[in-house]
């Protein structure tokens, strides 16, 4: 942050010799004048008179003594500050958020473990739902966005992300409020005979892949219609629009005013959990073995099911 010359000037001005600036500085006074020789040269002014009693400052030399020793305090603070910062960009936590996948759930969990002494900072980083935010923040992950929450049963994400399971999610119906469905409590396989039922295309997720191929096998008047791989904001409009039925879950029962989510008597779960790198930070895993061990403690005081505390 300053040069060497710098620091030796200023141990000389305060030891008023160079004989004890050299012992100060553990370099040999001939070192010491060099240094201020080559110093002048590059101020192009004489900052020390040299006499049989010591050494005295100019004018020139106060001046540059007084800034130089204010130059020097700055940088050393900021050098601290960098410090600091950078230990605590060690254990910050970037967080995506979205419409779709927000991070609600994961802040709420880590607030009631968090009672301020853990050694993480939290930071929420927005992210676009739609193809190519989403496929951005994926191929990306542990640069600007460390992790995010969400649905999980894609294929693709467990081959090349680490994925931490919290839960599973029953799958649900949302129904346009304009349509006569809309009013019931629940739904059966017999009310979607004959509608058209938006679900995400073959080929990514599983537990869809086989709802698909019950539709297919076992109610044949119900007619599929595909989504892509992913829904965003244009898929619930599209659906209220066309006055589909479309698969979903309790997350998304807010994602649009005028679609109704109801359960339906089927038994397919979606995997919901936490999408990291494949190789996430230490600070990361630290920080998503915390959330997991909490988890397993409560779930087996109460005697529930404990999710995997391993990426599946």
């Amino acid at each position: 942050m300053y040069n060497r010359e710098l620091i030796t000037f200023i141990t000389v001005a305060d030891q008023g010799s160079f004989l004890k600036a050299a012992q100060e500085l553990y370099t040999t006074p001939a070192s010491v004048m060099n240094q201020m020789n080559k110093l002048e040269s590059i101020i192009g002014a004489k900052l020390i008179e040299r006499t049989n009693q010591g050494t005295h400052l100019t004018a020139a030399g106060r001046s540059i003594y007084r800034d130089a020793k204010q130059m020097i305090e700055f940088a050393d603070e900021a050098i601290e500050k960098a410090r600091q910062l950078a230990a605590s960009e060690q254990n910050t936590i970037r967080i995506g958020t979205s419409i779709l996948r927000p991070c609600k759930r994961l802040i709420d969990l880590w607030s009631g473990i968090d009672d301020g002494n853990l050694p993480f900072q939290i930071s929420i980083v927005p992210f676009d739902d739609n193809p190519v935010g989403l496929e951005s923040v994926l191929s990306t992950l542990g640069n600007q966005i460390d992790c995010f929450v969400g649905p999980c049963d894609s294929i693709e994400w467990r081959t090349h992300h680490s994925i931490y399971l919290l839960d599973r999610l029953p799958c649900r119906i949302a129904v346009p409020r304009k349509h006569p469905l809309s009013k019931k409590k629940s739904l059966c396989w017999s009310d979607l005979e004959g509608e058209s039922f938006m679900i995400i295309k073959r080929g990514d997720s599983s537990v869809l892949n086989q709802m698909r191929d019950d539709i297919l096998e076992n109610h044949p008047r119900i007619k599929i219609v595909d989504a892509p791989n992913f829904y965003d904001t244009s898929i619930f409009n599209e659906c209220e629009q066309m006055n589909y039925l479309m698969e979903t879950l309790d997350i998304w029962t807010d994602i649009h005013p005028s679609l109704v989510t109801l359960p339906m008597e089927w038994e397919y779960v979606i995997p919901y959990g936490i999408v990291c790198a494949k190789k996430p930070s230490k600070a990361v895993k630290e920080f998503v073995d915390i959330i997991q061990k909490n988890m397993s403690a409560k779930c087996s005081k109460k005697g529930t099911v404990i999710y995997p505390t391993v990426p599946f």
